[in-house]
């Protein structure tokens, strides 16, 4: 399921403001399509999602009609996967946007999951310098050996 989902690379708004629209109005109502195109991401992703409950879009008869607030949520959504969080995680940091306190437990929560994970990367990118360093050294050796035994065999 997890090759269903493309890399979203996040913009500066929040907001889409839509080409064609009287007026430059900002969409309040977006479409499974609207979205699967916007983000570049499957129409199986968004069911997906709306199964975990991460997004909860409303029905008018089969179509899902998705707000302002869904295409936020998804927004977090697909960078929180891109920066590795697991979807359990990105859930409950934005159920914690559902409390009543100005959002500040939800931050904290999210600051300490953030430094956690930036500490995880870094500690990952460190254990990909050492393995490119060491598979580099060991690429060299094994392509001297050919060209020695190129030199041999002439």
């Amino acid at each position: 399921m997890e090759g269903d989902f493309r890399r979203y690379e996040p913009d500066e708004k929040d907001e889409l403001l839509v080409e064609g629209e009287a007026g430059g109005q900002k969409k309040t109502v977006f479409t499974i399509g609207d979205l699967a195109r916007e983000f570049d991401i499957t129409l199986r992703a968004l069911r997906f999602y709306e199964d975990k409950g991460l997004l909860n879009p409303r029905r008018q008869g089969l179509q899902r009609l998705y707000s302002r607030r869904d295409r936020a949520r998804l927004k977090l959504i697909l960078m929180g996967k891109r920066v590795g969080f697991s979807l359990t995680e990105i859930k409950e940091m934005l159920d914690l946007y559902d409390l009543k306190d100005g959002q500040v437990t939800q931050l904290r929560v999210a600051l300490d999951k953030f430094g956690a994970q930036i500490s995880l990367l870094e500690e990952q990118r460190s254990e990909i310098d050492q393995a490119l360093s060491e598979l580099r050294r060991t690429h060299k050796v094994v392509e001297g050996m050919l060209k020695e035994r190129a030199k041999a065999d002439h």
